[in-house]
């Protein structure tokens, strides 16, 4: 279920040719614009056992989230363009694997997809409508990481910075995530101040995912972000990226006197053995004496990487 963005690149070419031609020479070139995706890949490695009618079958009230994915990963190489509209519904289904695959067999259609007008571009249109509903923008903000198109990164980037929803802006940097990209102007950073938890466990998650993330600053200031569960994850996340810039805002969780929360105290602790700093190592041995069973073992395997 691999792709990537020279496909979507070849694909709006493709579709830019094909809305000159009218939809009657679409049809005769379906095949040709397929061919294209597939070209490097051994032709027996796709699959192509779902039939055209099966997939143009699939109602979500009477078949099954893994039948769904089942006729739709089977059908990776299925030629029908009026299945297209079937399955862009399927977007905005309640089921998250439901979504998930069908944006992964959509974003593999040259033809009827990516083109102005089409489902990409609708997709963008959805994710910025604030009169949709909050779920809808979600799901139509989730579809555009899916696709993995870089034109959606500008839209996810606004989107985790200014939706009303934390709701929708969640899915934006999820998004951000799966397009890997920390966006035009870091907003992947900026979104570990949001209002709301959950976007800045997202955001932070997100961080440790991205290859081109840059801003381990927004990383270190979570440190002292009031909710634990953010906590835990900045010094988790700090820890992976080996950030020397962050171990005395970690030594600082690593004492009870400073973090009353365990579970923090324990990754900070971890976090301080990956980095491997010197300058930690006195903090790394206080804490196996800490209270609680957990952060003593952390500090244990900590040692060990000194």
């Amino acid at each position: 279920m691999k792709t990537t963005i020279r496909h979507t690149v070849l694909g709006a070419i493709a579709v830019s040719a094909l809305l000159v031609a009218g939809s009657s020479a679409a049809e005769k070139n379906v095949h040709a614009g397929r061919a294209s995706v597939y070209k490097n890949l051994d032709e027996n490695s796709l699959e192509n056992i779902t039939t055209p009618q099966q997939i143009k079958n699939i109602n979500p009230n009477n078949v099954a989230p893994t039948e769904i994915w089942r006729r739709l990963e089977h059908g990776e190489k299925v030629e029908c363009l009026s299945c297209i509209p079937i399955v862009s519904k399927l977007l905005f289904d309640g089921n998250s694997k439901t979504r998930e695959i069908s944006a992964w067999w959509l974003r593999r259609r040259i033809f009827g997809v990516f083109g102005p007008g089409q489902v990409y571009s609708q997709t963008l249109k959805d994710a910025q409508d604030q009169s949709l509903s909050e779920q809808k923008r979600a799901y139509a903000t989730e579809a555009l990481g899916e696709f993995l198109a870089s034109p959606g990164v500008p839209v996810l980037a606004k989107v985790a910075t200014t939706d009303s929803s934390a709701m929708v802006r969640k899915a934006a940097v999820h998004g951000l995530w799966r397009i890997n990209s920390q966006g035009p102007a870091g907003e992947l950073g900026k979104a570990m101040s949001d209002t709301d938890e959950g976007v800045r466990l997202e955001a932070l998650y997100a961080a440790t995912r991205v290859n081109v993330f840059t801003d381990v600053a927004a990383v270190v200031g979570r440190v002292s972000d009031e909710s634990p569960l953010v906590r835990k994850r900045a010094a988790e996340a700090l820890g992976k990226m080996r950030a020397t810039d962050a171990v005395v805002g970690l030594i600082a969780l690593t004492s009870k006197n400073t973090e009353a929360d365990a579970t923090v105290r324990a990754a900070a602790v971890a976090a301080l053995g990956r980095i491997g700093d010197q300058a930690a190592k006195d903090a790394v041995q206080a804490a196996q004496q800490d209270s609680n069973q957990f952060v003593r073992d952390a500090a244990q395997i900590a040692l060990r990487q000194f």
